[in-house]
């Protein structure tokens, strides 16, 4: 029973609970991209590419060859699907840029507010105060 009571006690502590709590938020905000990417950014770059679907872009290595991917993989086709490669490739730059936002900000706000010194008082402005105190005492 100790290795389970040691596992509990592993399993509980907070770094693995955000851990978790992080490998679900970022499963969730692949979907929010892939959605992006397939839906918002592919259609308008195969629209200037002559209304192409870029996840239709493959190589045919072996077999005949077909107008879509799907038909030439239901062909039985070995294919280089280079088209999905560079869906992928957007996927991980929108996902890069976002994450950069995020821990840009982060930092932003858990950064030590630096405090701006005193502006150093000139000399002359120091001595003409000692003559002032001075003559305040004098007078």
């Amino acid at each position: 029973m100790k290795v389970v009571d040691e596992f509990r006690k592993f399993a509980m502590r907070g770094s693995v609970i955000d851990l978790a709590v992080g490998v679900v938020v970022g499963a969730a905000f692949t979907a929010i991209v892939n959605s992006l990417v397939k839906d918002i950014i592919t259609p308008p770059i195969g629209l200037l590419l002559g209304g192409i679907d870029l996840s239709n872009f493959f190589i045919v290595i072996k077999g005949h060859g077909a107008h879509t991917l799907k038909a030439a993989q239901d062909a039985g086709a070995v294919t280089i699907n280079y088209g999905n490669f560079v869906n992928t490739i957007l996927n991980f730059v929108i996902i890069a840029f976002a994450l950069f936002l995020v821990v840009r900000q982060i930092n932003r706000f858990s950064a030590p507010k630096e405090e701006t010194p005193a502006p150093v008082t000139p000399e002359d402005v120091l001595l003409l105060r000692e003559i002032r105190d001075l003559l305040k005492t004098h007078a």
